[in-house]
């Protein structure tokens, strides 16, 4: 057994007095060596792994939930298993695919940074009082925990290898409520439309639920396989947070096992410091949420998108565009009326991918008349894709069988034979299904780069970044022109307060398909990635010329960000850390860059 002499020295200054009589120096050194050991998380070669029999009393205790996890890539290992190994990547495009096998995650790796590697074991869970015993089970072992929802996170910090994964998937039921009140806030708080989810639930499920079945709205992602714990946790932000406020926003209590086995309720009247650190302190922080209750709003007549791409044919032509846009976006899309993004790509194009809510076609088409003059008066632009302007019933936004009659091209189908005919998710995510990260950079992007004395710095910074890589401005990921009430409640959430100055958030980001070490004809191909992420961080530091020091979002962010304390919770940070401290005080909780991380190694297993 080796010893790190620093550590040696560090735990034995903690040993008590040495006693008169009774002991030896070979009864210090192994009280010392204990000691050192108890920094360590065990893996499954250490000597205090638990024995197959304590693995079967928790699978008594889990009501038969546990499962031993194995890789769906063993059929890579043999050559005569290559139409195997290839089935199986090609099933990694499909997002339901992946989130129904606990040894996946929806992001197979990020370059230089994480590889997504399965669990020994995970409790799946069904039940509150399963995901009890499996907390306790792993702290009583010292063991890596890991939670799982939808595992979507970038960070890959829903996987670990040699751990305990506590997966929620099975616990997704709904509840609707026509006049919620938090436990023990009678006195305080007038009854509201409220819906309840366990963790496990997706978003597809809970629009289903609360607007195509209920008629009502619930703040969540715009992707529909993301998990709903994960999304609120991490703050949140969906195609129409411009008019709802953020996801986190809408939490009115949670259910929560802490580090200590304990069943707790979170609300604005019950552990109310653990309540806050909920609505955007990152998830798998502070302990492991089980159920959610979330604000319901009414909806709208329509929702409605808008399409086109256009295309300058020089440099010059490229920024006039540019200037246009962003006049556009100011005069027009700067509302709580509009969402979603507009992509500047290197080769002069511009591309709209927007939403809005409440309004008709007739004033969609009004807001973008003057524009669309513009451009088409110029010789210098031509629509690579004609400006399509769409309305349709809110309560239709999710409706599978509406979505699969009148907008079939922009859906895909989970195509296993046996799928439930309601997996769904939009094209545009597909992506994302299995994506192999090359770099991720972020910035929240102020409001006062929409001003007529700074929109000349804002486009110059625009064009050169699109010199370098394509990237979005996701106008829905900032609450700068949302309605006031919305931003005062996003202030109560522990999110970075510079998202309630920002009109949108920038993204730079690139990725190749499914990739492993290690799997012949599946490897990453690091050359090409490498040259990516340069040109990424690139791009990104241009945007940060006229946004200097502009923190990230939590869930879409740089896994390599220096700062991140800063850059994803601002002054909140200190708040934060004091919630961790009593909640959980010997960090069973870890994840990369989440709160109180700076205490152990980078995988987790040791305590710094």
């Amino acid at each position: 057994m080796s010893i790190d002499r620093r550590k040696f020295l560090r735990s034995a200054m903690l040993l008590p007095a040495i006693p008169a009589a009774g002991s030896s120096i070979f009864d210090l050194l192994e009280n010392c060596v204990e000691k050192i050991e108890s920094f360590k998380r065990v893996r499954p070669h250490d000597p205090l792994w638990p024995s197959l029999k304590s693995w079967q009393q928790l699978k008594t205790a889990v009501n038969g939930n546990l499962v031993k996890i194995e890789s769906p890539f063993v059929s890579c290992a043999t050559a005569k298993d290559k139409t195997a190994c290839d089935e199986v990547f090609k099933s990694l495009k499909n997002p339901y695919y992946i989130g129904d096998n606990p040894a996946l995650t929806q992001t197979s790796g990020w370059l230089d940074a994480w590889q997504s590697e399965p669990s020994v074991y995970a409790v799946a869970a069904k039940s509150t009082s399963d995901v009890v015993a499996a907390v306790n089970f792993a702290r009583t072992h010292n063991l890596r925990l890991v939670v799982k929802g939808g595992g979507h996170s970038y960070q890959g910090t829903s996987n670990s290898a040699d751990s305990l994964l506590i997966w929620t998937r099975g616990m997704n039921k709904i509840e609707l409520h026509d006049s919620f009140v938090a436990d023990g806030c009678a006195a305080a708080q007038t009854p509201k439309p409220a819906v309840t989810i366990e963790s496990g639930a997706l978003w597809l499920q809970a629009y289903t639920e609360v607007t195509t079945k209920g008629g009502r709205f619930v703040q969540g992602g715009g992707c529909t396989t993301v998990g709903v714990a994960g999304l609120i946790q991490g703050g949140g932000f969906g195609s129409f947070s411009k008019y709802y406020g953020m996801a986190a926003a809408a939490l009115l209590q949670a259910e929560i096992v802490t580090a200590d086995g304990s069943v707790k309720i979170a609300n604005a009247c019950t552990n109310a410091d653990l309540f806050w650190a909920l609505k955007g302190g990152g998830g798998g922080s502070f302990g492991v949420v089980t159920k959610l209750t979330l604000r319901t709003r009414e909806l709208p007549a329509n929702f409605g998108a808008v399409f086109g791409k256009i295309k300058a044919n020089s440099d010059e032509s490229y920024k006039a565009l540019l200037g246009k846009v962003v006049e556009l976006y100011h005069d027009k899309l700067f509302n709580p009326h509009w969402g979603e993004q507009v992509t500047f790509n290197g080769n002069n194009t511009v591309a709209f991918s927007l939403v809005s809510h409440g309004l008709t076609k007739e004033e969609m088409t009004e807001s973008w008349q003057q524009f669309e003059a513009w451009v088409k008066s110029k010789k210098e632009y031509t629509f690579e894709a004609p400006l399509t302007i769409i309305a349709l019933p809110a309560q239709r936004m999710w409706d599978v069988a509406f979505l699969k009659q009148y907008a079939p091209n922009l859906i895909e189908t989970d195509e296993r034979a046996d799928a439930p005919v309601s997996n769904i998710y939009w094209g545009s995510n597909k992506g994302e299904a299995g994506q192999f990260i090359h770099a991720y950079r972020s910035a929240w992007l102020p409001a006062s780069l929409l001003e007529e004395g700074n929109r000349l710095k804002l486009v110059d910074a625009l064009f050169a970044a699109s010199r370098h890589w394509a990237f979005a401005l996701h106008f829905n990921k900032g609450l700068a022109g949302a309605p006031q009430e919305e931003i005062a409640a996003a202030k109560e959430t522990a999110t970075n307060p510079e998202v309630l100055t920002a009109f949108a958030l920038a993204i730079v980001a690139g990725e190749g398909e499914p990739a492993f070490k290690n799997i012949a004809g599946h490897e990453p191909d690091l050359k090409n990635a490498h040259r990516a992420a340069e040109q990424i961080n690139k791009s990104s530091d241009e945007l940060l010329k006229v946004a200097p020091n502009a923190g990230s979002y939590l869930s879409e962010s740089n896994y390599f960000e220096p700062n991140w304390q800063k850059s994803f919770w601002g002054s909140n940070y200190d708040k934060l850390a004091a919630v961790k401290k009593k909640y959980d005080p010997e960090g069973l909780f870890f994840v990369h860059h989440g709160v109180g991380s700076e205490g152990w190694s980078d995988d987790g297993f040791t305590r710094l």
